[in-house]
């Protein structure tokens, strides 16, 4: 996937930790450390918002909706 130039500002105790991590070769530069921890946040964000929306549920009527889905579909199985 083609990559981006972007620009950030970052306060300078992040910096230096950024830096740690590249200096004890974590990563091989700034750039793939800050790339690699913004991926990582953004998925933890897309699950956890996935997890808010499943608590919205009603477990009630999602096991009802999967049980008529198997009833209706059960005929059509082959039989074992």
């Amino acid at each position: 996937m083609p990559k981006k130039k972007i620009a950030i500002t970052l306060d300078a105790d992040t910096l230096k930790r950024v830096d740690r991590l590249v200096q004890s070769s974590r990563y091989p530069n700034r750039s793939q450390a800050i790339e690699a921890a913004v991926r990582e946040h953004v998925v933890r964000l897309e699950h956890r918002r996935l997890a808010e929306e499943s608590a919205k549920l009603d477990s009630r009527v999602e096991r009802a909706l999967a049980e008529e889905g198997l009833r209706t579909d059960s005929d059509l199985w082959p039989p074992y």
